[in-house]
């Protein structure tokens, strides 16, 4: 295989120099600082919109107006911060998910990435066609409702489509029965039918490319996908750990110090599983005792404050900050190898001669 497969993501007339895409990480993981560095790296640098403006000391009660007002103040940042196109991830399980897309539509962001649920009418909210579209999806099956639907209602196909695999970390469109299939749910398995799916909406040779995400490691994560017919790859948990990366240095300490068995799935007030690195905190919650946040927020279409026993936008929150007494660090399925912080430009290069060395070798 040619080397010269690890170059140029193609999402429409969008030319990405390396086919990398940095994971949109919430609640202040993934901002300016992160995105813009991978994006100059020649990658595709992601802001998660979700939880910027919680550390905003001024805020009023008016939740809409200052998530709205620190999204778009992000992006901004991030524009002069890098010439290069980069990315935000807009979750479709928020309350404001429409603001927020609007709003990135305004700022003419290069790329909207949106899962955790399917998002059935982005395209309704996003007039501009030089907005990349990029649902996240876990099968084959939801991979062709979003090109079916988008078709026929907006005449529109995404730009790219993300298939984010059990292993990933964060919220998981999986049930805890799929979790455990680990046959049948492989990443490489789903990866496959997505592809197979992807491609039978295909129309006047403009090529939808499929992106592997979910436990990807290392280079020879990367190569394994590739030669499975992925464009390229979507990494999270690998950029957590960078000097680039603004969140606590509590949090990236439990990257550092966790072990195999301390990653576990808990259920979130999403609706979902999650994957999280144990500690005191997600003990308490997991026993079913209650941490009484409050509801500050109102984030989320699929959270019932009454009923669930923790706020998981305080908690990520708090977790941000170094309150890992209070919160708890998503992550996914290999945080237990990283061992140390490096830079941005430092773990791009290495995944880079390890995917072309990999590649080399087929």
């Amino acid at each position: 295989m040619n080397t010269s497969l690890f170059e140029n993501l193609k999402i429409g007339n969008l030319q990405i120099a390396l086919p990398l895409i940095q994971g949109g990480m919430g609640v202040r993981v993934s901002t300016s600082a992160l995105a813009a560095a991978v994006s100059n790296e020649g990658a595709l640098g992601v802001i998660a919109a979700i939880g910027l403006g919680e550390n905003d000391e001024s805020k009023t009660r008016d939740y809409l107006g200052w998530s709205r007002s620190a999204f778009t103040n992000s992006i901004k940042q991030t524009r002069r911060m890098t010439k290069n196109p980069f990315g935000v991830n807009i979750m479709c399980a928020l309350t404001n998910y429409e603001d927020l897309v609007t709003a990135a539509q305004d700022e003419n962001i290069d790329v909207i990435i949106s899962g955790a649920g399917l998002p059935m009418r982005l395209p309704s909210f996003v007039k501009n066609l030089t907005t990349k579209l990029v649902p996240i999806v876990s099968s084959a099956r939801a991979a062709h409702i979003i090109c079916s639907t988008w078709l026929r209602k907006y005449n529109r196909l995404p730009d790219a489509v993300i298939v984010e695999g059990p292993m990933a970390g964060g919220h998981l469109g999986y049930s805890r029965a799929e979790l455990a299939d680990k046959e049948n749910y492989s990443l490489d398995n789903i990866l496959k039918r997505v592809i197979e799916t992807v491609r039978g909406f295909v129309r006047n040779d403009v090529d939808i490319p499929v992106i592997a995400a979910g436990g990807i490691y290392d280079g020879k994560d990367i190569a394994r996908v590739m030669k499975l017919g992925a464009a390229g790859v979507q990494m999270g948990t690998r950029f957590v750990c960078t000097h680039e990366c603004d969140v606590s240095q509590e949090y990236k300490d439990a990257y550092i110090a966790a072990n195999d068995e301390d990653v576990v799935i808990i259920q979130s007030p999403v609706g979902m599983p999650g994957r999280v690195i144990m500690n005191d905190f997600v003990r308490k919650i997991s026993s079913g005792e209650r941490v009484d946040f409050g509801c500050v927020y109102h984030c989320l279409h699929t959270c019932k404050p009454k009923e669930v026993n923790y706020c998981i936008a305080k908690a990520l929150d708090n977790a941000s900050r170094g309150m890992m007494d209070l919160g708890f660090a998503m992550a996914g399925s290999n945080v237990s190898r990283i061992k140390e912080i490096v830079s941005v430009k430092h773990l791009i290069d290495e995944l880079t001669s390890e995917a072309r060395a990999s590649l080399a070798t087929a």
